[in-house]
């Protein structure tokens, strides 16, 4: 692949035969990079350019130039002097009309497609090369997106310079599209990607360190960042955020992570009892877009980080004049919380973390509805007097199944464990003495209370030693309990017709954070960190939440148009589409090199046109070469 570098102005002395009086003129070079090396070549003679003196002139000079016959982008826009914007078309003219160089980036990043004037020429087809082919359709898809959200502006606002917003904006779409670690990040950048492309950047430009970088320079910013994602959010699709859902996950390290503040042995969620983890927490509105998010140490408890949160809301700008209603899980809603968010001004649903005992139906009779998989769900308000507090009455008969689904396996397990210390009392060398035996089956029962209560056991003992062990399962009947659930809120009831429904669809909104967590944890690899410096962490799980910022901008918009694949899937889809350097040579002599982007297939076309973007960030862009 031919990448063009940049041209400057190369100064030379000349000696006069005539007059013995030496003058200076100058040449505009060109450097490129052909493969592995580093070449220049002149392009023209400019002769003595008396009116222009100072480095900088010359400087803008060969920018303007480059920007003529590139589309590059100029190094100071706005501050070109008329006299030197007129020798730059002059020049760029000259260039032209010789032929030593010429590129057409025809109606780039436009929907329409190239003209139709003829450019024939003589070439020798057994020279005909394909080479540097990259994906390009993934990549294409978020930076859209991501002027959307006019991040490059705000970054310009905090004073970033343009190579720190490229590289951050240019990191931000690789976890979205290649979600990996910053060294097979960089790798991905410099071999298969033209995101660089995107940018006027060369892949080689980019390393590992950049990238570490630039991540903990927009952790620096998390705070302004997300205040203006959330803002722009709100204007892009008009929303108006009146429900807030909050919740924790974790994720796991790989790694020992000694003397690490924020890495704990916790209740891992994927179960990795083995490794420290870091506690995530979440405020999305009912669309999913990230309102607020914080870090927390691995061992905290769900309920201890709620008041941080309240406090952080009742700053964000972007909230409505009326306070939205907070939905919470069952976990956080400790009395502690509910009784917070009552005295900061927030209405709040939840589930009740324990099972109501001494209550009645309302009069008014139970409401069937069906949830999203079309199961009956009956909701009925209940009757408490002497609670401020409504409930909802919530029967699932998935659930009840589910519950009796769970409580068979447990005692499977149960069972197992019984039959394990059965055969012990009878094997040589097993466990016999009556005290040690009890000792194992009171760790038995520790570890599965819900099956213990549904076993009679019995244990003959003979002196110091057990000698047999029976047991049995009680019989139960089903309970009308089973399947059972209150949702509490601090919403009062009105007489309206569905407001039941009203409430159990504010609280299953909950489902938007989960689904949030699910996409950070396996579509952009949030799980497990590798890194070992806890400011590392932290950037790494910040940048996965700005990825998810783009992922969840095209997800909503294609949501809206009826396209509900996944992440994983649309990015197959558009990783179909690919930028390609063709090379050729002239029966003349000269070589061509054509940069050509390939049309998107009919999927990623229907997914450009649901979100309103333009299918090519570029046709053609071609370069002539002497051979040599």
């Amino acid at each position: 692949m031919l990448y063009i570098c940049s041209m400057f102005l190369k100064a030379a002395d000349k000696k006069d035969k005539d007059t013995g009086k030496i003058y200076r003129y100058y040449k505009l070079c060109e450097s490129y990079r052909l493969g592995d090396k580093v070449r220049h070549r002149t392009l023209l003679i400019l002769g003595k350019l008396d009116d222009i003196q100072t480095d900088t002139e010359k400087k803008l000079l060969a920018d303007r130039i480059e920007y003529y016959l590139y589309g590059t982008s100029e190094l100071f826009p706005g501050t070109i002097p008329d006299s030197i914007d007129t020798l730059a078309k002059q020049f760029t003219q000259q260039i032209k009309a010789k032929g030593l160089t010429q590129s057409k980036d025809e109606n780039a990043q436009s929907n329409t497609p190239p003209d139709t004037e003829k450019d024939i020429r003589k070439v020798d087809i057994s020279s005909i090369e394909m080479e540097d082919v990259r994906e390009i359709g993934a990549e294409w898809l978020c930076k859209q997106a991501l002027d959307e959200l006019k991040l490059e502006d705000h970054l310009k606002s905090l004073f970033w310079s343009d190579n720190q917003i490229q590289t951050a904006l240019l990191h931000i779409i690789s976890r979205a599209a290649y979600p990996a670690s910053e060294h097979k990040t960089a790798q991905w950048v410099n071999e298969n990607s033209s995101v660089c492309e995107l940018f006027g950047k060369q892949p080689w430009s980019i390393n590992r360190f950049h990238l570490y970088r630039v991540s903990r320079m927009l952790y620096k910013e998390k705070e302004s960042i997300e205040n203006h994602l959330s803002v722009k959010t709100n204007q892009l699709f008009d929303l108006d955020d009146k429900i807030f859902l909050y919740d924790l996950t974790n994720t796991y390290f790989e790694g020992r992570k000694e003397g690490s503040e924020i890495a704990r042995f916790g209740r891992s969620k994927e179960k990795r009892s083995d490794a420290k983890i870091v506690a995530l927490a979440l405020v999305v509105n009912m669309e999913g877009f990230v309102k607020y998010s914080q870090i927390y140490r691995g061992n905290i408890a769900d309920c201890k980080t709620l008041g941080d949160t309240v406090e952080a809301l009742a700053q964000m700008g972007s909230c409505c004049e009326k306070k939205p209603v907070v939905v919470i899980d069952a976990g956080i809603a400790t009395a502690e919380n509910l009784q917070l968010l009552k005295s900061m001004g927030y209405h709040y649903v939840c589930v009740s973390r324990s099972r109501l005992k001494d209550y009645n139906l309302a009069s008014n009779g139970q409401v069937q509805i069906m949830d999203k998989r079309e199961n009956p769900i009956e909701i009925c308000w209940v009757e408490r007097p002497e609670d401020d507090d409504q409930y909802l009455y919530v029967h699932s008969q998935l659930k009840a199944v589910k519950e009796s689904s769970m409580t068979d396996h447990f005692c499977d397990r149960f069972e197992e464990e019984l039959d394990n210390v059965a055969r012990g009392i009878h094997k040589k060398g097993g466990t016999k003495k009556f005290g040690k035996v009890m000792e194992r089956i009171g760790r038995i029962k520790e570890r599965y209370p819900s099956a213990n209560k549904y076993y009679y056991i019995d244990l003959k003992q003979e002196g110091d030693y057990a000698v047999e062990m029976t047991w049995r399962r009680k019989r139960v009947l089903a309970k009308a309990e089973d399947g059972v659930y209150f949702i509490r809120t601090s919403i009062q009831k009105e007489n309206e017709k569905d407001n039941e429904r009203l409430i159990w669809d504010i609280y299953n909104t909950i489902r938007e954070v989960e689904e949030s967590f699910r996409i950070l944890k396996n579509d952009l690899h949030l799980r497990p960190v590798f890194h070992i410096k806890d400011d590392n962490t932290m950037a790494h799980l910040f940048l996965g939440i700005l990825a998810y910022s783009v992922v969840n901008t095209i997800r909503y918009r294609l949501k809206n148009h009826g396209i509900h694949h996944d992440w994983k899937n649309i990015v197959r889809i558009m990783n179909t589409q690919k930028a390609g350097t063709v090379s050729m040579n002239e029966i003349d002599g000269k070589k061509i090199y054509i940069r050509l982007c390939s049309k998107p297939t009919i999927n990623a076309q229907e997914i450009y046109s649901a979100m309103g973007y333009k299918p090519m960030p570029f046709h053609r862009k071609k370069f002539v070469f002497p051979e040599s």
